[in-house]
């Protein structure tokens, strides 16, 4: 399954490289492909898990249709 998150408050490499670090911890061995510049993140895995993690992560993702 494949989520994709719009993540508002991601805004630079740090926050990219936070988002990327709670989905590899959260989801070990999920593709994960982040649009610095779109804030978009999308992961394969499960969805609840994903946003849960960038959640914890200190962010505010909205699941994208």
């Amino acid at each position: 399954m494949t989520a994709i998150f719009t993540v508002p408050d991601m805004t630079c490499g740090h926050c990219e490289k936070t988002v990327r670090g709670a989905l590899a911890d959260a989801l070990p061995g999920a593709a994960v492909a982040i649009d610095l510049a779109a804030q978009r993140v999308t992961v394969e895995g499960d969805a609840v898990k994903a946003e849960d993690a960038i959640r914890e992560a200190g962010y505010s993702p909205e699941r994208a249709a």
